[in-house]
């Protein structure tokens, strides 16, 4: 119960898809925790594309799989298609993406929260951060509640003063026909904590039955169906402390729902262009910065002018329904002008809109307020995660809010926080990226931000953070000794292709990387009983050798520098000889080790020095203060 003077161990604001993982985590540890959210019915709603993964994000939900996390297993159960980007690509590269049926997604998060112990949801919205003694202490709510935690986990989506825009109108709210959080964020910025805006945006949503599909090029599922969540190293339900959940879609491959691949037109482009003055993006209404990789439709032929047309992606909103989602064609134009668009498009000649499209512009805390724990320097014991840290994805959000869940919990239960490196996980290059350079536009992860993303495959996801997962308790111990196994066999395996002979010369290793798949059939056979997912990350760790080895010496060789710490009372200013940039940079993030501030933008190498020799002065000067203290000196 939601009872009054009750103090609880974690409270998160928010039911999307940040606020749900640290929610589980959480409860999950036996604290009672209290998840706050403004629409019972909307937790983890997919409020644009009801997709979840791809290229960098499936690699993430991977990873929220191996640290105990529910967005893997969730998207498996409700996927409705199922596809394995750049396949034909190195294995380092591909990323598994899922189709999912939004409104069983959502249903099944809350079915899988609502049964689980140590944890209580409730229906209000969150209007000011209790601060006292410069600590979090909970929020006071629009019915007047004042919710009391011993941390809070704040996870407000685009919720945090949302406006939505359709031309020329204009309405409050994070999401179509839900509310705006204005007041929380005025709360947040009286205790110090700076904002800025930013924008996002979502497509139109069609009747199935008004679509002609016969000119579009159709796009089925892969024969071999890539599911997110391990299921060699768990047992059904093992890991749950609730006793059932819906039953899961089960989905064959040949059962699989198609998508469709359209186009737009040159009256496409006309019709934009003669309406540009009417997007709230170019009339002047929008100020926030909008996501650079997934532009409005508006932005598409106003920046490219040499595409004179952009594909677009029909893609099924569920099993129980017949709304389509169309990828590509996010805009804020007048609903006329949508009619219009959509018209103008091969096969949506008669369709019907469903819902318009908008965009919603929202306030977000820049991230470089956060340690890389994800609690705040400025009101300690406020956690943020999702897309108030300035994210845009769903998988971002949600791993974002299983690190915070483990580091909130961490913190109450007085042990280590998790703090993952760029070499050990996506995750760790999100976090770092966010809490060390910032953003000024919306951030979505791709492989091509893992400097070491060799090292880096979704497949090997719970292999890598294996000692993260038991450290902090995140894993059954059933599981746990399950993954040990299938490491040692792993490794026992790579060992024996590097050691043993070929009858040509040369070891079995070498043997597969010059010819690849064609020699599969015979090692997997040399090697034994081995599962697919074991035989997956042979092949990869012996395929990848060379590369993977001289990745590790790079990180040997600059990993030296994460392992120097920078006191916390570092003094900035007294460092002679740093530049303004850096100095007001280092002071503002006051990043926890030398490798970290290396990679704040604009700090250079030569600042790093600098650091580090004002780091080496202050450690003589404490500890000839300390030999002062021990001996002082004599009077005679």
């Amino acid at each position: 119960m939601v009872a009054a003077g009750k103090v609880w161990e974690v409270l998160v604001v928010g039911g999307g898809h940040a606020g749900c993982e640290a929610a589980n985590i959480c409860a999950g540890k036996g604290l009672e925790t209290l998840l706050l959210t403004g629409n019972l019915d909307t937790i983890a709603r997919m409020s644009c594309n009801p997709a979840i993964g791809g290229l960098g994000k499936g690699h993430m939900v991977r990873e929220i799989d191996a640290l105990g996390g529910l967005m893997a297993e969730n998207a498996d159960a409700t996927a409705l298609q199922f596809r394995l980007l750049n396949r034909s690509k190195g294995a380092a590269v591909r990323g598994p993406r899922a189709q999912c049926d939004r409104h069983l997604y959502a249903l099944r998060m809350k079915w899988t929260l609502e049964r689980m112990e140590y944890l209580t949801l409730f229906q209000d919205i969150a209007e000011e951060i209790l601060v006292e003694d410069c600590h979090a202490v909970g929020v006071r709510t629009q019915l007047g509640l004042e919710l009391r935690a011993a941390v809070t986990i704040l996870t407000t989506g685009t919720f945090l003063r949302g406006r939505l825009h359709i031309g020329e109108k204009q309405m409050d709210g994070g999401r179509l026909g839900d509310f705006s959080a204005g007041d929380l964020a005025a709360s947040l910025n009286r205790h110090g904590i700076s904002t800025g805006r930013m924008k996002t945006g979502t497509p139109p949503r069609l009747s199935g039955n008004s679509i002609d599909f016969s000119p579009m090029e159709r796009q089925d599922g892969d024969g071999k169906i890539s599911h997110f969540a391990f299921y060699d190293t768990r047992e059904p339900g093992e890991e749950k402390n609730f006793k059932m959940l819906p039953e899961p879609i089960v989905v064959r491959p040949e059962d699989q729902r198609p998508c469709f691949i359209a186009a737009t037109s040159k009256c496409t482009r006309a019709i934009v262009e003669a309406n540009l003055h009417r997007s709230p993006l170019y009339s002047g209404s929008i100020s926030g910065r909008g996501p650079r990789y997934c532009p409005s439709i508006e932005d598409k032929f106003v920046k490219f002018p040499d595409h004179p047309t952009h594909r677009l992606f029909l893609e099924p909103e569920g099993i129980s329904t017949d709304e389509w989602y169309v990828n590509g064609l996010s805009t804020s134009l007048p609903l006329s002008v949508q009619e219009d668009l959509i018209h103008s498009i091969e096969g949506l000649g008669r369709a019907k809109i469903l819902r318009p499209a908008y965009a919603v512009e929202y306030d977000y805390a820049p991230p470089t307020q956060l340690f890389p724990t994800l609690e705040s320097k400025i009101v300690p014991n406020l956690f943020c995660a999702g897309q108030i840290n300035g994210t845009s994805g769903y998988e971002e959000a949600a791993v974002q809010g299983l690190l915070a869940g483990i580091n909130a919990a961490a913190k109450l239960m007085n042990r280590e926080s998790l703090v993952l490196g760029r070499h050990e996980a996506y995750a760790g290059v999100l976090i770092d990226d966010l809490v060390t350079k910032g953003t000024e536009e919306p951030y979505r992860m791709f492989t091509g931000r893992a400097e070491y993303r060799l090292l880096l495959n979704a497949g090997g996801a719970e292999l890598r953070l294996l000692g993260a997962a038991e450290s902090h308790g995140l894993l059954g111990q059933g599981r746990l000794g399950r993954i040990r196994k299938k490491l040692r066999r792993v490794e026992e395996g790579v060992d024996f292709l590097e050691r043993e002979r070929a009858p040509e010369g040369g070891t079995l290793g070498n043997r597969l990387r010059v010819h690849g798949e064609g020699v599969v059939a015979e090692l997997r056979s040399a090697l034994g009983m081995v599962s697919d997912a074991e035989w997956e990350e042979i092949f990869y760790r012996v395929s990848y050798a060379g590369y993977l080895e001289r990745e590790r010496r790079t990180i040997d060789r600059l990993g030296a520098m994460d392992a120097v710490p920078i006191p916390e009372n570092m003094d900035y200013a007294a460092i002679r000889g740093l530049r303004t940039e850096s100095r007001q940079k280092l002071a503002a993030i006051r990043p926890r080790t030398l490798g970290q501030a290396g990679r704040i933008s604009g700090v250079g190498a030569a600042d790093v020095g600098l650091v580090r020799v004002a780091m080496e002065a202050q450690s003589r000067r404490e500890m000839k203060h300390a030999e002062v203290e021990k001996f002082p000196p004599v009077k005679i």
